[in-house]
């Protein structure tokens, strides 16, 4: 960083360099690609039964059993 113009005192320096680092982090963490990997077991899908066993005899079998 280059002073161009003035004589700055070296607060207002580093209250100028302070803001220019903090914009710099901030538009990086813009720019950085992807996002956090979601977990499964925060997937609203996995509470969703697969299938429903169908109303008779022998339902209650296969009620937690695999489709």
């Amino acid at each position: 960083m280059r002073v161009l113009k003035g004589n700055p005192t070296p607060e207002e320096l580093a209250a100028a360099l302070a803001v220019v680092r903090a914009r710099a982090v901030g538009a990086a963490e813009e720019a950085a690609p992807g996002e956090q990997p979601v977990s499964e077991w925060s997937n609203p899908a996995r509470l969703v039964p697969r299938r429903l066993p169908q109303p008779g005899p022998g339902a209650w079998r296969s009620t937690y059993w695999p489709g």
